[in-house]
């Protein structure tokens, strides 16, 4: 039932999604002088890579690590509104359509996050297929405490609900959550 919920969301939201990411497209293209999709390789289920797709919203340099590592100076002016409003994430509906993502469920790490890889290991996290969204999220516990993640992570692991899909849906939607670990991040 989830698999068949995330497909009919995802066609129903894709339109939208496709004419949002088509407005966004050139502010982005005209800062940061790149392609405004973005693909990164992340740990899907089972620890399986896959590339997970989004506006971008940092510089072409910034390195490939966990937001909370990167710094608020590597965030395009665009993309400071694009990540408060979420807006950035709305490609990964295509993550969903081809079953490498869900709407709902743990967010997907990078490869690199060794620690964060480890304690989902050890909290069986990775046998959840990973989500735009999930109960972390909405908590505002992000990847920089990789062992309280990965213990709020497996809450999820439980018989699917519709109704709590919804709710961290509504929650996501309404703000929960909403801090940016690269925007507060400053200096480092």
């Amino acid at each position: 039932m989830k698999r068949i919920f995330d497909v009919l969301l995802g066609l129903a939201l894709a339109p939208i999604a496709l004419v949002a990411c088509v407005l966004v497209a050139l502010p982005i293209v005209l800062e940061s002088r790149a392609s405004p999709l973005f693909f990164q390789t992340r740990l899907g289920v089972r620890e399986r890579p896959f590339r997970l797709l989004k506006l971008r919203t940092m510089h072409v340099a910034t390195p490939s690590v966990a937001s909370h590592e990167v710094g608020a100076n590597n965030i395009l002016v665009t993309g400071r509104l694009l990540r408060q409003l979420k807006i950035d994430e709305l490609p990964q509906i295509w993550n969903v359509l081809n079953g490498t993502m869900s709407f709902v469920g743990p967010r997907p790490g990078l490869p690199n996050q060794l620690d964060l890889t480890e304690a989902r290991r050890r909290h069986d996290v990775f046998a959840l297929v990973p989500g735009i969204t999930g109960v972390a999220q909405i908590r505002g516990i992000d990847m920089s405490t990789p062992e309280r993640l990965a213990e709020v992570d497996k809450t999820y692991d439980q018989p699917w609900s519709l109704a709590r899909d919804l709710r961290i849906l509504w929650a996501t939607a309404t703000g929960a959550g909403a801090g940016d670990a690269a925007a507060s991040a400053a200096g480092r």
